[in-house]
């Protein structure tokens, strides 16, 4: 399939290099490809957000909200053709693809709803005859750079809020997944979305590093590696220019001595290998309560072994492939360093003659949090192991990173979660369930060097995506 560039409102080849969108399964097997756009296109995409951006944002938001409802119904119509080319071009099994589908229906959905919704305060003032008020205004044109890990659904919960606020997007998806960065702006223009509102540019760092870069652009919307993240804050804030980040994770999911041990271990290899373990929400570090560590490491060990790997797109598969070569070859390399540190591999050998880019379910038992693999994200299906004696050195060891996005908690005493709710630093602590896992109406986001700026999703979507004016509404006086 040939895939094009929007801008302006209109599809056009890019005029930079070729690209190739290929099934990580079948790394022969080219799924979709197209050019790159070139710095003059970037720079078109911008001109043609800035003139859009007055007209969107006084267009009244029902008819802004029913562009998103619009959208959404594309998307639910076409969920299982788009999700067999997600798993296609990403590597996530198809039940996992049709779900990511049909969960950014959901999240164009919510969004739509805020036209329904409060969008301003009222204050009384202690002058006569005056109300004070505050209103939300859209920002302007927004910069979005999103990553591979979930090619529709991350960039629906940018785009979603972005649009129903008013504001103009120029979106630089990830070269890896161009191919439903094409079906989400297809499915919006579709809607009647006007042109100029949405622009989609293909490329590589140096498209990004223009969108960022450029005066044309109010805020920038960042989603992908800690080490890129910080560079585009580090960016923006030369430039005075407001940034959204959510980076890396290495989360922790806690099981202490009280736990279902049964239902810690089903959920603890969720959140590690589903997706691959690319998610920045998935787990990768184990925290055991040392009376049923040995227990509960036999049944991870036990489930991650007989987890199906396979082509995603084959009934009964529970694991497809990572996304590239070179995630697997960063993968393999940081199970070897482990293991050369001093971890005990208890499953995930094997692979290494087969076509694609797998890796197996690896669960690693590690002599103690000195090692590289304690503080180092991976993005892949690997989890390490190490024990605590009580409760307080647990929540210690979880807190023992520079990451803050997620955590998991397995206990059966509530009193124990709330003191998890005061001493984790994460932004996101689930009890009893996955480390991975959001509802597009709750906020989302890390602390620590997992995030930045304003959280994502829900109503805090808001902070980001407008600006408040506060306005001294008096009443003119009568004449006499």
């Amino acid at each position: 399939m040939d895939l094009l560039n929007l801008i302006g409102g209109r599809w056009v080849e890019g005029e930079g290099e070729e690209f190739a969108d290929t099934n990580p399964a079948r790394p022969a097997e080219v799924v979709a490809h197209g050019r790159f756009a070139s710095a003059r296109e970037v720079e078109r995409a911008v001109a043609a957000a800035r003139e859009a951006a007055p007209g969107w944002a006084a267009t009244p938001h029902h008819a802004r909200a029913a562009v998103l409802l619009g959208a959404a119904d594309i998307v639910d119509r076409e969920a299982d053709t788009w999700g067999a080319e997600l798993a296609r071009e990403e590597g996530k099994t198809l039940p996992e693809a049709v779900a990511e589908v049909r969960g950014a229906a959901r999240i164009l959905r919510y969004y739509a709803g805020e036209a329904d919704r409060e969008n301003g305060e009222i204050y009384a003032s202690p002058r006569p005859g005056e109300n004070v008020l505050v209103v939300r205004k859209p920002v302007g044109v927004i910069g979005m750079i999103t990553p591979f890990n979930f090619p529709i659904a991350i960039p629906a919960w940018k785009i979603g809020p972005a649009l129903s606020y008013g504001n103009t997007v120029v979106w630089k998806p990830s070269s890896l997944v161009p191919l439903l960065a094409y079906r989400l702006a297809q499915a919006l223009t579709d809607s009647g979305l006007p042109a100029g509102v949405l622009n989609l540019v293909y490329g590589e760092a140096e498209a990004g590093s223009a969108i960022v870069d450029h005066a044309g652009v109010n805020a920038v919307s960042f989603t992908g590696s800690t080490a890129v993240g910080r560079a585009v804050i580090a960016r923006c804030g030369e430039l005075g220019k407001p940034v959204q980040t959510e980076m890396g994770g290495k989360n922790a999911s806690i099981v202490l001595a009280d736990a279902d041990l049964e239902h810690a271990a089903e959920q603890v290899c969720l959140g590690a290998f589903r997706s691959t373990g690319q998610k920045c929400t998935a787990t990768s570090r184990l925290i055991l309560a040392s009376q049923v560590a040995d227990e509960l490491l036999e049944r991870v060990v036990a489930r991650a072994s007989a987890l199906v790997v396979g082509d995603p797109l084959e009934a009964g598969v529970e694991m497809g492939p990572l996304v590239s070569s070179a995630a697997r070859d960063r993968v393999s390399a940081g199970i070897v360093r482990a293991v050369e540190e001093g971890a005990k591999q208890l499953a995930g050998d094997g692979f290494r003659d087969r076509d694609g880019w797998f890796a197996p379910p690896t669960v690693l038992d590690l002599p103690g949090t000195g090692v590289d693999f304690w503080h180092t994200e991976l993005f892949g299906p690997v989890v390490g192991a190490v024990r605590a004696d009580g409760t307080e050195e647990a929540l210690g060891l979880a807190n023992l990173s520079d990451h803050g996005l997620s955590a998991a908690l397995f206990t059966r005493d509530l009193g124990v979660a709330l003191q998890a709710v005061q001493r984790l630093e994460v932004g996101v602590l689930h009890v009893n369930s996955e480390s991975a896992g959001t509802f597009p109406y709750v906020p989302f986001g890390g602390t620590k060097q997992s995030g930045f700026g304003p959280k994502e999703q829900g109503r805090a979507a808001r902070e980001f995506f407008t600006q408040t004016m506060t306005v001294y509404l008096g009443t003119p006086r009568e004449r006499a």
